[in-house]
């Protein structure tokens, strides 16, 4: 399956609690002089809970092949990105991965180091720096999930949710603190045509919204369950979630009679300059973006091939195929919300009371 050339300044994703999960028999996170090691710093999404997401059967092949182990790190985008900056007299990790604008930021602060892993040169121009800082491994776009056995169809348009059929049954991450609910705001901006109409809709939604949640990934559980009704996510996670979700269903609000739209949130990677073990996380970037890894993606990890000469054809990347057609990709004047992130974000504070 081809999907769309991703855009590369995106809002970020999963500003979940910093979690620590390590994939070596080694108890701690911090970079060792063991020569035979490679840290990654990573936003949460692409490790499954079981042991059988897409980073899981990649490390574990990585490590196979080389014997090179991983160990791993996972976070929000934001506190992955300043766990670095705070680290950068002494850096710990060899591989940062997150999602935009969280990557840029990342490079902004002299984080990264350029670096052009193996089988880059097929992906998308729009899906990595000019510079060889960092390019996308998985493809992914934002999107909300609703309670399938509750709602025989999900909600069409933005306006359904204020029905008060949805009080208290409705809730998205936090703006600022999930990256996530920070793309809410970016989708609420594109598809009501700017900042006042966006924040006077959500200040409407708030009657219906639970309340803030510093993390995306905990929404889905509680729509499966019926708790709530309608959540925020991304194609992604939501999709590797719905595995073992059976009532969880991915939907795009549409604007009125508008299309469904969407956007792209891929999880871009990029070698940290002064990497601990440099050349480690240089094969593991080049393993990352490997024929056999991105076969994977959809497959293993509910993703999109960052590569475009991937033609994925097994039964999830038709699914996943399928769940995109009909839904409009827009690109953001990213260049206004890098400079306006903070402004949105306080309008937004301002329209909710929160």
């Amino acid at each position: 399956m081809r999907t769309p050339a991703l855009q590369q300044p995106l809002a970020a994703l999963g500003a979940l609690s910093l979690a620590v999960v390590t994939l070596t028999a080694c108890g701690g996170t911090s970079a060792t002089s063991d020569e035979r090691v490679v840290t990654v710093y990573s936003a949460d999404g692409l490790k499954g809970e079981r042991g059988d997401g897409w980073y899981d059967k990649v490390f574990a092949d990585f490590e196979k092949k080389t014997g090179i182990k991983v160990e791993y790190v996972e976070g929000g985008s934001g506190e992955m990105v300043q766990r670095a900056v705070r680290e950068k007299s002494n850096t710990q990790a060899d591989v940062l991965v997150t999602l935009p604008p969280f990557i840029q930021q990342a490079d902004a602060e002299g984080l990264l180091a350029a670096y052009e892993p193996d089988g880059a040169d097929q992906v998308a121009a729009a899906d990595k720096a000019p510079d060889a800082k960092w390019t996308s491994v998985v493809n992914n776009y934002f999107g909300f999930v609703y309670n399938k056995k509750r709602l025989t169809t999900p909600p069409r348009t933005w306006e359904e949710l204020l029905d008060p059929s949805y009080q208290e049954k409705v809730q998205y991450s936090t703006p600022g603190v999930a990256g996530d609910g920070t793309a809410v705001l970016i989708k609420a901006m594109h598809d009501f045509g700017g900042q006042e109409p966006a924040m006077a809709y959500l200040k409407r939604l708030q009657t219906n919204n639970v309340g803030p949640s510093a993390s995306t990934g905990k929404l889905a559980p509680k729509v499966d369950k019926g708790e709530l009704l309608v959540a925020n996510g991304d194609v992604q996670m939501n999709y590797a979630q719905s595995k073992d979700m059976p009532n969880l269903g991915i939907w795009f609000p549409a604007k009125g009679d508008g299309k469904p739209t969407s956007f792209a949130l891929p999880y871009a990677a990029g070698l940290l300059a002064k990497a601990p073990h440099s050349e480690n996380g240089k094969k593991l970037l080049d393993f990352l973006l490997s024929e056999p890894a991105q076969r994977d993606v959809s497959a293993v990890g509910g993703g999109f091939a960052a590569r475009q000469d991937i033609e994925a054809s097994d039964p999830d990347a038709v699914e996943l195929d399928g769940l995109m057609k009909g839904v409009e990709i827009f690109e953001p004047d990213w260049s206004d919300i890098s400079t306006g992130l903070d402004t949105y974000i306080d309008a937004w504070k301002s329209a909710t009371g929160s």
